[in-house]
């Protein structure tokens, strides 16, 4: 059996991550996904939108993922230490640079075949979290704009 494991914020789940799951499914037998914990997101993209326990359940809700875990704040590779991975499946976008991730999973005595996994590319503006969150946004503005113009 080959067991991968994805990792991500997940945080308004969207297409591209449906896409990325699948694609990382593909590579093995299991797929293990590692949510990240709210401080995390904050620290590397944003303030969350949804709090880590739900963005960890609609991952578990999803029936191509076998298992999903909370990761750690501290410690990236306790999960990895824990899950014990083949492959780890690394989204097109993701900043990890897969030679760190490579030689400290060498000296942590771990071996695990990191794979980047290609663009989802599928015409909608919908597709990634920024771009959801800036239609949202776009949407109020010319709500509050059209409310001023008739005046309400």
């Amino acid at each position: 059996m080959v067991k991968v494991m994805a990792t991500g914020t997940f945080d308004l789940l969207h297409m591209g991550h449906i896409f990325y799951l699948k694609e990382a499914k593909k590579l093995g037998n299991k797929l293990s996904v590692v949510v990240a914990t709210d401080s995390t997101v904050r620290k590397l993209k944003h303030e969350p939108i949804n709090p880590e326990e739900t963005r960890l359940n609609l991952i578990q809700e999803l029936k191509i993922v076998n298992e999903a875990f909370l990761g750690y704040e501290k410690d990236m590779y306790k999960i990895v230490e824990e899950i014990k991975p083949d492959i780890i499946a690394i989204g097109y976008d993701q900043i990890h640079d897969e030679d760190k991730i490579t030689k400290e999973l060498d000296e942590r005595s771990l071996s695990a075949k990191i794979i980047r996994l290609s663009e989802y590319k599928c015409g909608s503006d919908l597709d990634g979290t920024r771009r959801i969150i800036q239609k949202i946004i776009s949407a109020y503005e010319f709500q509050k704009k059209m409310e001023r113009l008739e005046g309400k």
